[in-house]
């Protein structure tokens, strides 16, 4: 073996020992360090005590497992019950400290929807999805009248309260949502505040020329775009429902009819983050 020859063998067992340890590390680490997750939380129908839960589970999984870099919400909600919707927005906020939030709206993110989208990093549309109806909607309790066979210890023992108590209390949640939005949005928002606070709905492609909204897309760029936020790559995606322990025993939000026809209007009276659409002319 010439000199050239030991050197060189000399030199590629050099490198081999360099090389070899360092193979041996990475197949290590790809075995130990679990892949970075995309966590995706659905909502699809209204907010109420069960959907409330169940996203409250869900945030509350993504926020305590450490392979779980950022998360996707997937609404088509029209909103729903006052206090179920803060409470999921008080997660929400808990989630955001950690990790990055992206919402992506499919046919529509309305009213309490809306509400905890604003509460998010970055919110995605497609073009035709319904988003906004920023305000609230009451029902008044019915008059107090007296019934005789009943016996109360104030006038107001059967009905809760004044029914000015109730408007004061819708116009504290109206102004609440507002600053909401304002919080999420900032100088994002690029429409006149009286058109944005109108309580409208705007298609997704009038909904990113005001501001509303971030970009038009669906859950495919949001979950790109969550990625890009954590600084992770070579991510899955994983549906939170199932590993977060949720089960399926939803009960109905919406007044139904003794034939089965299902109406856009809650069961019972109360003050609501909702978007109730128009009903057809018969």
């Amino acid at each position: 073996m010439t000199e050239t020859n030991k050197q060189w063998e000399k030199y590629r067992i050099g490198l081999l020992w360099v090389v070899l340890p360092l193979i041996v590390g990475l197949i290590l680490a790809s075995s130990i360090v679990p892949q970075p997750v995309i966590g995706v939380i659905r909502l699809e129908d209204a907010i109420y005590g069960y959907t409330a839960q169940s996203m409250i589970k869900q945030i509350q999984y993504a926020a305590e497992t450490p392979e779980i870099k950022a998360v996707v919400l997937v609404f088509e909600s029209p909103g729903g019950t006052v206090v179920d919707t803060e409470a999921v927005y008080f997660e929400l906020t808990k989630l955001r400290a950690k990790k990055p939030v992206v919402t992506a709206v499919n046919a529509m993110a309305a009213s309490g929807a809306y509400y905890l989208s604003v509460n998010t990093d970055y919110i995605f549309a497609k073009p035709t999805s319904l988003v906004g109806n920023i305000g609230v909607i009451g029902y008044l309790p019915t008059a107090p009248f007296i019934i005789e066979d009943t016996i109360t210890t104030g006038p107001y023992k059967l009905f809760g309260s004044e029914r000015d108590d109730d408007m004061r209390q819708i116009e504290m949640v109206k102004q609440g949502f507002f600053e909401a939005v304002n919080l999420g949005r900032g100088d994002k928002l690029t429409g006149d505040p009286a058109e944005i606070f109108s309580g409208k709905i705007w298609v997704g492609i009038d909904a990113l020329h005001l501001g509303i909204i971030d970009a038009l897309g669906g859950e495919a760029e949001a979950i790109a775009k969550a990625a890009e936020l954590a600084k992770v790559a070579n991510y899955k995606m994983l549906d939170l429902k199932e590993p977060a322990g949720v089960d399926d025993l939803a009960y109905p939000f919406f007044f139904q009819s003794d034939d089965g026809m299902i109406y856009p209007y809650p069961n019972e009276a109360g003050v609501y983050l909702l978007y109730i659409p128009p009903l057809p002319i018969k």
